[in-house]
This record gives structure tokens, sequence and C-alpha cells, in this order.
């Protein structure tokens, strides 16, 4: 089962397939995705850039391409939860997708804002993603009844929210928030390139004033440590909603097995040998994506 590679299953890259593939997955329960496709190409022009009052996105660790992969994470999760258990009414699994597109929307700068760059937000972007939701609801058709659970849900990614004292009405909606929560950390830790993505986080958080990294190498090292309280999180704060993955992919690949966990145990592995060969830079272990090792050199000449 190890052999199993989760990004050999779709290419989410290529959005018009990812696209499709989350709406297969919530057509097989609900019916109504006309908004949500909308707001899948609303949110892609902010992030491009061809948003009306907004900056093009910035920040290359919290992208579009993010976005895409913690909303496909997030309807993985409703997949699996709605074969093992019961189907979430289709209100609820309608804010999850919603809540998924929208909740890094946070980094994106307004027109008049040209100091740094979105990675500024980053202590705040959570907050910034529900206002930008509460200021643009109606332009992307939602109706304002869901804001309040689209809001809890977004407000789930955020690693300093107490989860648990989110002020979700029902055990279901509490649910769909421990779904976003473990969706957000799911697809961004589960790439294949997230090891080489790192060195963009590391810039996000020098320039956002985080505290504990002084060099690229921290956050390297440092991400093991945040693997631990990754899985704590997951299993005691966010109810251990990702053992649902393994019915997701039992059901449509035949493989019960949950595939995204496997692919972030395989990362992690590989941090650990990186940190134990001390016998060449770390960053000629960084093999996968060559594009973002050349982007990063350019990123470290405007940082010096």
């Amino acid at each position: 089962m190890e052999k199993v590679q989760l990004s050999k299953l779709l290419d989410t890259h290529n959005h018009n397939k990812t696209l499709d593939e989350i709406k297969s997955l919530y057509g097989n329960y609900y019916s109504e995705f006309e908004t949500i496709e909308n707001l899948f190409f609303n949110v892609k022009d902010l992030f491009d850039g061809n948003f009306p009052g907004y900056q093009k996105c910035n920040t290359q660790y919290h992208d579009f391409q993010h976005t895409v992969d913690a909303t496909l994470a997030a309807m993985r999760l409703l997949d699996g939860y709605n074969i093992k258990c019961k189907i979430v009414p289709e209100d609820i699994g309608y804010c999850l997708v919603i809540a998924a597109l929208l909740h890094d929307t946070g980094y994106i700068q307004e027109d008049w804002d040209n100091e740094g760059t979105g990675a500024k937000y980053t202590a705040v972007h959570v907050g910034r993603s529900v206002e930008f939701l509460r200021k643009h609801y109606k332009k992307f058709q939602i109706a304002e009844k869901y804001i309040p659970i689209i809001s809890l849900c977004i407000q789930s990614t955020g690693l300093s929210t107490n989860f648990k004292e989110l002020a979700f009405i029902s055990k279901e909606h509490r649910i769909a928030g421990a779904m976003m929560g473990t969706a957000d950390l799911l697809g961004q830790m589960s790439d294949r390139e997230y090891l080489e993505k790192l060195l963009f986080l590391y810039y996000e958080f020098k320039e956002a004033g985080i505290p504990g990294y002084s060099t690229e190498y921290d956050i390297i090292w440092k991400t093991i440590d945040f693997y631990v309280m990754t899985v704590k999180r997951m299993k005691r704060d966010y109810l251990n909603v990702q053992r649902y993955c393994i019915y997701h992919f039992e059901k449509r690949y035949a493989i019960p097995s949950n595939l995204y966990m496997v692919a972030i145990n395989r990362n992690i592995r590989y941090i650990k040998k990186i940190i134990a060969d001390e016998s060449t830079n770390f960053r000629h272990k960084l093999k996968r994506g060559d594009q973002y090792q050349l982007q990063m050199l350019s990123q470290q000449s405007l940082h010096h």
C-alpha cells in the first residue's frame, strides 16, 4: 500500500479536472453545484489578479493551488464520512465546500495596499478571510443565512484557534468544521512538493515576523515538531475525521488506506533523512519540482 501515490490519482494542478472531481463527489449526494462552480472561478480570478479591488496573489505557499488541494481534501473527507456514517445534510456540505474555497482569501491584498506581500497578514488571515466572505457573499450568490457556518468553518483552520470553543450549533456543523481544519492540513502536507514549498513558507513567516525562523533550515527541522502537533490536533481537536479518508479511497479506488497520511508520512521520513545527512547542503536534497529551487534563488535575491 505504501507504493500507491496520492499524486497519481489526480493531477490537481489541472484545475478543471480537479473541479470536475469535486463536482462528481458532491453530486453523489447533493444536487446544487452551480454556485460552488461559479465561486471556484471567482476565487481563481481573485488569486490571478482579475477580481475588482484586489491584487494578484503574491504568497507562493498559500496560493490558489493550495486552495484547490484543500477543497479536494475536504470533499474526500465528506465523501468518506457520508459512506461510513450517514449523509451530511446538503446545506452543511455546501457550506464546507464554500469555506474551503474562501479559507485563504485573507492573504490577498487590496489594490491600495502596496506595502510588502500578503504574507504580512499571516497572523490575521483567517479573520480577513471571514471578512472577505461577509463583504462579497452577495456577489457570490451565497445566501446570508449560511454566513455563520461558513465563517466558523473558515475559523476552524486557524492553528491558534481553540476549536472546542467555536460556537457550532450542532454536532454535524462541528464535524464540518473539523473537516475543514483537517483538509487544510492534509492538502498542504501531503503535497509531493511540500518540502520544496516549505522554503516559500519560510519567507512568508519571515515577512510576517513569526518568531523562531532565522534561516531556511529552521523551517525544515521544525516541520518535524509541526507534524507531531498536527497529528495530535487532527486526532484530539478535529475529532479524528481524517480517518474517513480511508472509506473514500476504498470506495472510489479500491484502496483501503488513508493516502493523505501515507503521503505525509513519506514527506516526514524524507525530512528526517535530510536532517540526518550533514554531508551536503539541504537544498541539494530537495529534488522535486526544480522550478521551486530556481524561484527560491530569485526570491532570495529580492530579500538581500
